[in-house]
């Protein structure tokens, strides 16, 4: 029996929506490395989310310059849409020590303090060699200055929100089981109905002792056809949005308006004013 369509059902009016509650927190320090799973994380107004996005490995020259910053294409760095291998490394950052450490099935590769010359070109060193022929020359680690950050969508990229109802809806229709770390989102809902965040742009929304304001749909690409666990393109989800839904949006972005702490636990509800 075909799986009735939620595109078409009516929207939610911003005050009716459900709580929801934060089932994970997750950041990506580097692009297109794997994401590390927080128990909480402190929100500044007007601020990205915490650590995400920092760094990104340049594939060939871009013309990125730290001194005045500005949007590249991700096809210029090492991404998952292309690289699917990135997928099989694990990446875990410390903030505190500007130390990245990754790992293959199991075993550490290279750790590195990522402050310093010397430890950038380490890992510069590794991952040129790992990506082989994939590599354009000898890659190069780039750090997001102050205020910026390597983001798919540079305006609107803040934070990213992923409601797990909508993933569950997809793979169903797929045949599927989706993970959601696929989609490379900050924090991961359960509790509002499938498709509910697509029609809440300029919503206000309280989460834990933080406000957020809904900027815009995520429009997604080829890198949520790579499996988080396997690094294998085993399915094409963009397709199965787009002959879901007649569009490729999951997930939504939004802005942090009000400093706050977030926790794996808490309730994100209506603005309260």
């Amino acid at each position: 029996m075909p799986v009735p369509s939620v595109s078409s059902a009516p929207a939610i009016p911003v005050a009716e929506l459900p709580p929801a509650t934060v089932t994970a927190l997750y950041r990506h320090p580097v692009k297109g490395l794997s994401p590390e799973a927080l128990g909480a994380v402190e929100l500044t107004a007007g601020a990205y989310f915490p650590n995400d996005r920092l760094y990104a490995v340049e594939n060939g020259p871009s013309g990125f310059d730290p001194a005045e910053p500005s949007y590249r294409q991700k096809t210029a760095f090492l991404m998952l849409m292309r690289d699917a291998r990135l997928a099989a490394l694990a990446s875990r950052y410390d903030p505190a020590t500007a130390t990245l450490t990754l790992s293959l099935d199991g075993h550490e590769v290279v750790s590195a303090n990522l402050s310093t010359p010397e430890g950038r070109a380490e890992v510069e060193a590794f991952l040129t060699f790992y990506m082989g022929e994939e590599a354009r020359g000898p890659l190069k680690l780039l750090t997001a200055p102050e205020g910026f950050r390597f983001t798919d969508s540079l305006r609107s990229g803040f934070l990213s929100l992923l409601n797990l109802a909508s993933v569950r809806d997809l793979g169903a229709r797929m045949e599927a089981e989706l993970d959601p770390r696929r989609f490379r989102m900050n924090l991961h809902l359960e509790g509002w109905p499938a498709g509910a965040e697509l029609e809440l742009s300029g919503a206000r929304l309280d989460v834990g002792t933080a406000r957020i304001a809904i900027l815009k749909r995520t429009e997604r690409c080829a890198a949520v056809n790579v499996n988080p666990a396997t690094a294998a393109r085993d399915l094409n989800v963009v397709k199965g949005l787009v002959s879901a839904y007649g569009h490729a949006d999951c997930g939504i972005y939004a802005k942090v308006v009000r400093s706050g702490r977030v926790a794996v636990g808490d309730t994100i509800r209506p603005a309260a004013d």
